[in-house]
């Protein structure tokens, strides 16, 4: 069973931030084979949002605000750790993103960038590709852009 948790990181004990910093790492980093510096500042402000199983995090994102990212609110660091895979959990978890998003900027269009061969998966939310290819830490991404309103 999954347990949502919607917060800042303020909110978190040590012992959570670990386990969010520990689940970005592996996924990141490690699966993806990539070098860069995940610990970017944005996360002090950001609404994180934690799928817990037990003391576990296998889903995770987060929810910037307008200008800190985009000029649009954005949703960044998606990912469903490895065994929780192939389950729905990654789409429970970008909905309730999503939800979260239009409840704290309502009216206003989300934009995030995606890695480029997950376009199909952010498209059936209701995102469209919003810029050309772009090499993010060495991997192929796009912009995308949900507008405010829209409906899957």
């Amino acid at each position: 069973m999954i347990e949502w948790q919607w917060c800042t990181l303020d909110d978190l004990s040590a012992r959570q931030v670990y386990a969010v910093l520990a689940v970005r790492g592996a996924v990141f980093v490690v699966e993806q084979n990539c070098v860069y510096g995940d610990i970017d500042g944005l996360d002090l402000d950001a609404m994180h949002l934690i799928g817990w199983s037990g003391t576990e995090a296998a889903a995770y994102t987060r929810v910037l605000a307008p200008g800190a990212s985009f000029a649009e609110p954005s949703i960044g660091r998606v990912l469903t750790a490895q065994t929780f895979r192939s389950s729905g959990l990654g789409r429970e978890l970008f909905a309730k993103s999503i939800a979260h998003t239009e409840a704290l900027y309502p009216g206003q269009n989300i934009r995030i960038g995606a890695q480029a061969h997950l376009q199909r998966f952010y498209g059936s939310f209701g995102f469209v590709r919003a810029s050309e290819d772009y090499i993010e830490d060495g991997i192929v991404h796009v912009e995308m852009l949900r507008r405010a309103g829209i409906r899957e």
